[in-house]
């Protein structure tokens, strides 16, 4: 495996769940599937493109957290990334790994996602490879499970699956007082913003797995583990940044400074394409806006260029991308922002009210609303 995976043909789904009704709250959570979404989608990193992104957070059904995982399955044809950062618990009457939901109840496995129901629809997904992240307790469980060391998955293993878990022993190994992320998450986006020194300009699965227990073993933190069949980890998943700063920008890879102009100048042609009518030269020229944006720096621009992808895309009948565009619009402002961040719930809930999503447009809208009030917006 020499290069990347194929961004066009590849697929993420990110789940999160922070916020619960009988479980301790995770609020960092939110914070690991918006930042981890933001440098799989960097070109510095690996270049996914937004929609093909998926973030769900604080599903409360079983459909709202797989629906999204078999809809991905469905259309990656390379590699297929899920990942789920939450509560893990066991069930009373097994030993079976299930994924919490914001209305799960300690013990009670049918108030949560069962991981087998996950291990099923990755079986049916067309991706050659797949790549399954868990940051939750007890998640090695899952790790046993696709590699077949417990009886639980030796009836149903993934093939061409490679696990990493964090499984935690404890709570506040999870999520540690005073950080912006869990353990495990903090170590991994550690790995993709900053890269290895001594690693390899592409970091594979077992580099990444690697460097993150490293890491986590210096702080004294619970250690991650992993399962692979058919070789996965030797995938490729992200360039390595500290050897690009080593060399000096090259290929995809272009100083903030450049890419920042590239931005701009794209967002500035694509309005005066649309501006005389041409919607279809504008629609590429967004979406390399928008792959080309610096993530962490200038939100505003970024903003800017998902509002005017998402409204083009509305426009030509593509309501579905345009949703997706703007859910992690959502992601990215709604604590940050306070006038972007309600025009984003406002575009938002009318996409959504149009498709049909009348209930989630109602938490749109009700999320602006209280925006407004803390801003003092009107």
């Amino acid at each position: 495996m020499t290069g990347l995976p194929d961004p066009v043909r590849s697929r993420a789904v990110l789940v999160g769940t922070a916020s619960y009704r009988h479980l301790p709250q995770l609020s960092v959570v939110e914070a690991n599937v918006v930042d981890l979404a933001a440098e799989l989608c960097d070109a510095t990193v690996w270049g996914l493109p937004v929609q093909n992104c998926t973030v769900v957070t604080d599903p409360l059904t079983q459909p709202a957290f797989l629906d999204p995982v078999r809809r991905a399955a469905e259309e990656a044809t390379d590699t297929l990334l899920v990942y789920f950062a939450g509560h893990g618990m066991r069930d009373a009457d097994s030993a079976d790994l299930y994924l919490a939901l914001g209305d799960s109840r300690e013990h009670l496995g049918y108030t949560a996602v069962a991981y087998q129901h996950l291990r099923m629809t990755l079986r049916t997904a067309r991706a050659r490879r797949k790549v399954v992240v868990l940051d939750c307790c007890f998640s090695g469980r899952a790790a046993r499970a696709l590699s077949g060391e417990e009886q639980l998955a030796a009836q149903a293993a993934v093939d061409g699956a490679y696990v990493m878990a964090a499984s935690p022993r404890d709570r506040v190994a999870l999520a540690p007082d005073g950080e912006r992320y869990t353990a495990f998450t903090g170590e991994l986006l550690g790995v993709l913003r900053d890269g290895v020194a001594d690693g390899p300009e592409l970091i594979d699965l077992d580099t990444l797995h690697r460097v993150v227990e490293e890491r986590l073993r210096a702080k004294n933190r619970p250690l991650p583990q992993r399962s692979q069949e058919n070789g996965v980890g030797r995938l490729p998943l992200a360039r390595n940044k500290a050897k690009a700063g080593s060399r000096g920008p090259a290929g995809p890879v272009l100083a903030a400074d450049v890419r920042a102009a590239l931005v701009a100048t794209g967002l500035t042609l694509a309005r005066v394409l649309r501006a005389e009518g041409n919607t279809r030269d504008a629609l590429p020229v967004l979406r390399m806006a928008l792959q080309e944006q610096q993530t962490g720096d200038r939100h505003g621009d970024l903003v800017d260029v998902q509002l005017e992808l998402s409204e083009l895309l509305a426009e030509t009948g593509q309501v579905r991308e345009a949703i997706e565009v703007l859910e992690l619009a959502f992601q990215r402002v709604h604590r940050v922002y306070g006038p972007e961040a309600v025009l984003v719930c406002r575009r938002l809930a009318d996409l959504l009210q149009e498709s049909g999503n009348h209930l989630q447009a109602c938490e749109v809208l009700k999320h602006a609303l209280e925006i407004s009030e803390h801003a003092g917006l009107r």
